[in-house]
């Protein structure tokens, strides 16, 4: 909890900052680069930082977590601390990079608002950093001992067994540690981190869905999008050695039984085929719905291991649209998902993953069926903007 004067600092700066603040994340990136040059080149995504969506994230976060300490002061907001917690542990991120970015942010704080930034201010967003830092940094140490990690120790050397073209720019990759070790632990909707030397020296980093159920190797899918994608893609084949890191992830699929629905587009569906394969091997009895929307039949990855997984379950069905059919196909299943066609029952659970207005779209078909929202779970790809609150209709999940 805040303490209550720093409390009353922050209610009352929030508009200002909050203005600001993408100012402030743009500022304290230039800063954070100049002095750490090599964080820019081996940690943080260049796509990202390019067209934004890291500042932006960034932004939103620490302006969502202020908001909440005023405005629920006795509950703290978990569900965005766990997002960006496990996305911070895919990267190995150590207490230590907590200090470095204070540093650095505050000092674009006292730039961008100058004068504003009095010694009670400074100290009451000081306090705002500190519990939100505190906070991420105790359930990363959560996250690397639950895969058996020292502090940051999530990255090791895997080995290719097998590549897959699923469609002609998603390929399948089967990993395995070059030394046998076992395989670390894995949920169904979790994602590794991959890293790759570029041309030019510089160390990407890039996060991909686990796409399967396997027991011997672990299985991520890559389409040819960004510079670490198409390094996969072009220069990354069996026998090739990789820089793989531990798996997390905060959206996996629960044990219950009650009806599920997975909805996904595009290369969204990845996390869902490795749900879907799960459900399969484990002979769940309950209700499955399974979603999903892509431009045609040709750019659907996965989507014979969609009909047979489906059709190994008792009590599942399947509904696909494609924007540019070929060949014949139902009226009803062309263009974009409507869910007013699917029968969705009481007390199901939801999965979504794909494009923003994708989500955006059956999430709000999926309020108006009568699912609950703390139901609904989305996997956002790249910085969460949604949750952090820069995009709209920020999803709720449990």
């Amino acid at each position: 909890m805040l303490s209550p004067k720093s409390a009353n600092t922050i209610r009352a700066t929030l508009p200002a900052v909050g203005a600001a603040i993408g100012e402030i994340a743009s500022v304290f990136y230039v800063r954070l680069f100049a002095a750490h040059p090599e964080l820019e080149r081996d940690l943080f995504n260049r796509g990202n930082q390019a067209n934004g969506a890291q500042q932006q994230a960034l932004a939103g976060s620490i302006a969502a977590f202020a908001s909440a300490l005023v405005s629920h002061p006795d509950r703290r907001p978990d569900t965005m601390l766990a997002r960006i917690a496990h996305k911070h542990a895919s990267l190995g991120i150590t207490r230590d990079q907590y200090e470095i970015v204070h540093t650095h942010l505050f000092a674009a704080i006292a730039e961008v608002l100058g004068d504003a930034v009095t010694e009670e201010v400074a100290a009451a967003w000081d306090e705002v950093y500190w519990l939100m830092a505190n906070a991420l940094i105790a359930i990363e140490e959560r996250l690397y001992t639950g895969v058996g990690a020292a502090s940051g120790d999530v990255w090791r050397d895997y080995r290719v067994l097998a590549r897959y073209q699923e469609t002609d720019d998603v390929v399948t990759f089967l990993v395995r540690p070059v030394d046998d070790a076992p395989l670390p632990p894995s949920r169904p909707g979790q994602y590794v981190s991959a890293q790759v030397q570029l041309p030019d020296g510089a160390r990407q980093i890039r996060q991909y869905s686990l796409s399967g159920v396997r027991t011997a190797a672990l299985q991520f899918t890559v389409k040819a999008d960004g510079a670490v994608s198409r390094h996969l893609h072009q220069h990354v084949h069996d026998g090739d050695v990789l820089r793989v890191s531990a798996p997390f992830g905060d959206i996996t699929l629960d044990e219950g039984d009650n009806p599920v629905l997975l909805a996904s587009a595009g290369i969204g569906c990845t996390p869902m085929n490795a749900m879907l394969g799960q459900l399969a091997n484990t002979g769940a009895q309950r209700q499955v719905i399974a979603v999903h929307a892509d431009r045609s039949p040709r750019t659907h990855a996965f989507r014979n291991d969609f009909d047979q997984l489906v059709a190994k379950l008792p009590d599942a069905t399947a509904h696909v649209w494609y924007e540019d059919p070929e060949g014949p196909w139902p009226a009803d299943r062309t263009g974009l998902v409507d869910l007013r066609t699917v029968p969705v029952p009481a007390g199901t659970t939801a999965y979504l993953c794909g494009p923003l207005p994708f989500m955006r779209a059956v999430r709000a078909q999926l309020l108006e069926l009568g699912v609950r929202a703390a139901d609904i779970h989305c996997e956002v790809f790249g910085p969460d903007l949604w949750l952090s609150g820069t995009a709209d209709n920020p999803a709720e999940r449990a």
